[in-house]
């Protein structure tokens, strides 16, 4: 069994999707398609339900999920434990990065990288706000970059960017247009991101919704954003989205989707530094978060 094939797999069992899965991977669904099959006919298992409207993963590939994650987490490490196995000693900080983080805040996080290079080496650990939060308050993390809203009394936490949101939206029913109204998407069904994908905000968004009267829901289960943009592309509903083009989250859409501000709500994304108040302040993270507060001092508004 190749790690590559360990790869694939988890690829589209967090995406449930080949089309997205194969986005992410950069390569075309065909290969990568053969790619799983080869794997469930060494495996002797059949690791996906899949039909041409859904995909599913099988009792076999739920209880494969979390050890081709661990395989591939330890293999990931490899690197920089090895550096730190035979290079200088020095500390290793985990640097908590949330899923779809912008460009801008990760050239930040390679400046920090860089100047802290001589006392400890900063590694990014990727994760969901909740698993960031839990890990930078149980002490396994540094510091972490996290979507708010949130709250724990033992945090502290600085604003890096907050980003203006608009309405993904199907471009031919808005041709032309640059804003809309909420009123004007009362015929469309709401599509939210899937409870596994989304982040703590997208709640309080969807109660904002609902009192503005977007009521009508279309949940979708076993999917990731590329099912969202299905719905969206097809014309059955709409979503939420961040506005500028440099946000990752655009690489998942598909075409005949267009996402436009709106002219009668302010929806927008924060994004936060978190950090534990008693290891920054006197604590072994001193140096550290006195590096970090100047590279992240003026937030940045998109």
């Amino acid at each position: 069994m190749e790690m590559l094939h360990l790869r694939y797999f988890v690829a589209v069992a967090e995406e449930l999707n080949f089309t997205a899965a194969a986005r992410r991977l950069h390569m075309a669904t065909s290969p990568l398609s053969q790619r799983i099959k080869d794997l469930e006919r060494e495996l002797e298992q059949r690791l996906f339900d899949r039909d041409t409207h859904r995909v599913a993963l099988t009792p076999a590939g739920n209880a494969l999920l979390p050890i081709a994650r661990d395989i591939l987490e330890t293999a990931n490490s490899i690197p920089w434990r090895l550096r730190e196995a035979t290079g200088p000693k020095r500390s290793t900080a985990l640097f908590g990065i949330p899923a779809g983080l912008h460009p801008a805040l990760r050239l930040r996080v390679g400046v920090l990288t860089d100047r802290v290079r001589e006392q400890c080496e900063l590694q990014r650990w990727p994760g969901s706000t909740p698993a960031l939060v839990n890990g930078v308050r149980e002490g396994r993390i540094a510091l972490a970059l996290a979507r708010s809203p949130f709250s724990d009394p033992a945090m502290e936490q600085l604003l890096v960017m907050s980003e203006r949101m608009g309405a993904a939206v199907p471009t031919d029913r808005f041709a032309g247009r640059d804003s809309v109204a909420l009123a004007e998407l009362a015929d469309l069904a709401y599509a939210p991101l899937p409870k596994e994908v989304r982040v703590p905000y997208f709640d309080v968004l969807d109660q904002e919704l609902a009192e503005r009267g977007i009521r009508n829901r279309l949940n979708l289960t076993d999917t990731g954003f590329g099912g969202v943009t299905e719905v969206i592309s097809s014309g059955l509903a709409f979503s939420i989205s961040l506005l500028d083009p440099d946000s990752p989250i655009h690489g998942y859409q598909l075409e005949n989707i267009t996402v436009l501000p709106f002219s009668d709500f302010e929806p927008h994304l924060d994004t936060v530094l978190v950090w534990r108040r008693d290891r920054a302040d006197g604590g072994d993270l001193e140096d550290l978060m006195r590096a970090a507060r100047e590279v992240f001092a003026d937030p940045d508004h998109r």
